[in-house]
């Protein structure tokens, strides 16, 4: 914090020095002087080693960029700040100058007047964005106290609507668009980022939500997304980098959009797309030699997680972390149900990348909490997309993810419609990827509750308009007995013999993804292994209260996301260090206790900023005043 701040000092006499040499002597000192400040920070550029894949990049001399605003708001702003921390800031005068509590900040926010005031979820999101951008403290104690009320607001359903909107609503830069068109010089582009980068969501936009091929509009998913690792795992909001690819667009009507903001080209080939992700990666890991990239949202994720997994550490949301926070709750469910893994049969309607992802991650628990071989745990999945049954035998050319769970046993029988298959194959499991809003009809939810006595149903497409039934739904047609966990969320329902309130589970991977990434980042993981996204799963179904277990919930109060998060972090530390993929060995001696605590202590509270910038002003204040044998600091003493 006191280098961060006295670094901002030191660039503020900086640029008062280069506005003087500006009027003296003009544009060529000022450079000089630029020259100067960046020949003193300089530091040697990290030497890295030929792994494959390779970018090519070559040694970069890249030009001192002028100081400038940074997309990501410092705080500085913040009205809890007291009079002496705005001097000492040099913000002094540029707000109110009422001393607020944050009680009277959330009041003004969410109390009373400004998103209340909002009518819709897409007001109330430009809202939220844009009090991130102004305050970030502020937004992140908000969101604290009233996480599960405004998260549908900053990400998921809401999130969708942003994306397909992103081109009308879209004011300020909240991250970096890296084109197509930019190939060869991703490095040098990559240096106009300010800050540190710790974390990086990155989508190319191909398949936004249920919501196709958005292009660039796609920015809103990073966005949100890293929203929420700052929200649940604390990961400090400057650290983290929104990363669009303007790969160009299969969407033809964003094409003809005169507001369209992205490249007006069609999509870019296969292996155009695996250059350029190669330069990518190598380029990331060259600015910062740490850093957690999180891909999302691609058509095709299984090409990038393949080829990249091994060499940097990086995961796929889409299809590790949705699978993760699903075997999460199925593992709660399975305990419920008490039907062991050689006698469930799951249905999966969509054998997309996330459908497939969940599968292989209950395949694994079916191995290693079942007892079965692979081939058993595998054979317990019948998927079904939208030619029907995947087999063998149907007549076409299966998709190399659906190959793993193609049924060779249907005995020629093709089964065209989930009620067939349901029918078939008398699931004890219902699960639903597919974003086809309604799917699990009536009379499926009826025949799931004859032939269970609680029947597991999660239907997981997302936004709320595709999932495959509501919550009500499942509630009327099982006549309460199911056990429900969807992708977007739903209000409680009562029972409909005994009138007790139900609340839905909601398998929602911001239960997974935030902890999995703070364990990459602590552990110093080389890689993210699979056992560290299972631990990730294991973690989360054993974070639940006793009286959350007691009420039959599958999912923790989602209230309580930065408690779970720490408990999912520590299982993701504990499966690096088991695989030796861990770096910062010196947690491994920590006791569990101890690890807890290290975790929370290195998490971002908004609630404590003021207070580490009062320290900071006290501790410098009190060396200069010994320095000059009592003298008064100007940081209190005068008006900066």
């Amino acid at each position: 914090m006191g280098r961060i701040l006295r670094a901002y000092q030191a660039h503020q006499h900086m640029d008062e020095s280069m506005a003087y040499a500006s009027e003296r002597f003009g544009s060529a000192l000022r450079n000089e002087i630029r020259n100067m400040s960046a020949a003193a920070a300089a530091v040697p550029a990290p030497v890295t080693k030929s792994v494959e894949p390779h970018a090519h990049i070559k040694g970069h001399q890249h030009p001192v960029a002028p100081v400038r605003q940074t997309p990501v708001s410092s705080g500085d702003y913040d009205t809890a700040y007291s009079p002496q921390v705005r001097r000492y800031l040099r913000t002094y005068g540029m707000s109110p100058p009422a001393h607020e509590s944050f009680e009277t900040q959330a009041t003004r926010s969410i109390g009373m007047k400004l998103l209340e005031a909002k009518t819709t979820p897409i007001e109330k999101f430009m809202y939220l964005t844009q009090l991130r951008a102004t305050n970030v403290h502020l937004f992140y104690r908000l969101m604290a106290n009233h996480v599960k009320e405004l998260t549908p607001y900053i990400y998921t359903p809401t999130v969708g609507e942003a994306c397909q909107k992103w081109h009308q609503i879209w004011t300020q830069p909240e991250g970096m668009y890296l084109s197509f068109s930019d190939r060869g010089h991703l490095h040098t582009i990559i240096q106009n980022w300010p800050h540190n980068v710790e974390i990086t969501v990155v989508t190319d936009g191909s398949r936004i939500l249920g919501l196709g091929d958005l292009g660039v509009n796609g920015m809103g998913i990073p966005v949100g997304k890293l929203a929420l690792y700052t929200a649940c795992a604390g990961i400090r909001p400057e650290a983290t980098l929104p990363l669009c690819l303007d790969l160009g667009t299969s969407n033809k009507a964003l094409l003809e959009d005169p507001l369209y903001m992205g490249s007006r080209r069609e999509k870019v080939t296969a292996e155009e797309e695996k250059d350029f992700l190669d330069e990518l990666m190598a380029a990331l890991t060259e600015r910062w030699p740490g850093i957690v990239i999180q891909y999302e949202d691609f058509k095709n994720p299984f090409p990038s997680l393949e080829r990249y997994q091994h060499t940097y550490t990086m995961f796929n949301d889409d299809i590790q972390g949705t699978g993760a926070v699903i075997l999460g709750g199925f593992i709660n469910a399975c305990r419920a149900t008490r039907i062991p893994a050689s006698e469930q049969r799951a249905v999966f309607l969509g054998a997309g990348s996330a459908g497939v992802g969940v599968a292989k991650q209950l395949v694994e628990y079916f191995v290693k909490e079942g007892g079965l071989s692979e081939d058993e745990a595998r054979r317990r999945f019948w998927l079904v997309d939208s030619r029907g049954l995947v087999t063998n035998d149907r007549g076409d050319t299966l998709a190399e993810h659906k190959v793993y769970f193609s049924r060779d046993d249907n005995e020629g029988q093709q089964y065209r419609s989930l009620e067939e298959v349901v029918e078939y194959v008398k699931p004890t499991i219902l699960m639903g990827l597919s974003t086809i809003g309604g799917a699990f009809t009536p009379g499926i939810l009826q025949r799931m509750a004859e032939l269970n006595e609680h029947p597991v149903i999660f239907p997981l497409s997302n936004p709320s308009s595709k999932s495959e039934c509501t919550f009500a739904d499942a509630i009327a047609h099982t006549d309460g007995t199911c056990l429900f966990a969807s992708g977007s969320p739903f209000p409680s329902q009562p029972h409909p013999t005994s009138g007790k309130l139900l609340t839905p589970g909601q398998g929602n991977n911001m239960y997974v993804f935030p902890g999995i990434g703070l364990g990459a980042i602590l552990s110093k993981a080389v890689n993210v292994t699979q056992d560290m996204i299972y631990a990730s799963a294991t973690a989360l179904s054993q974070s639940l209260t006793p009286q959350e277990h007691a009420d039959g919930w599958l999912y923790p109060d989602i209230r309580r996301i930065r408690e779970v998060s720490v408990v999912v972090t520590r299982g993701v530390i504990r499966a690096a260090q088991l695989g030796g993929v861990d770096r910062e060995i010196a947690l491994r001696g920590l006791s569990d206790a101890d690890l807890d605590s290290y975790i929370q202590q290195r998490m971002y509270d908004p609630f404590k900023e003021g207070q580490l910038v009062e320290t900071e002003l006290r501790e410098l204040t009190g060396s200069l005043n010994g320095h000059a044998n009592g003298t008064t600091n100007g940081a209190y003493g005068s008006h900066l």
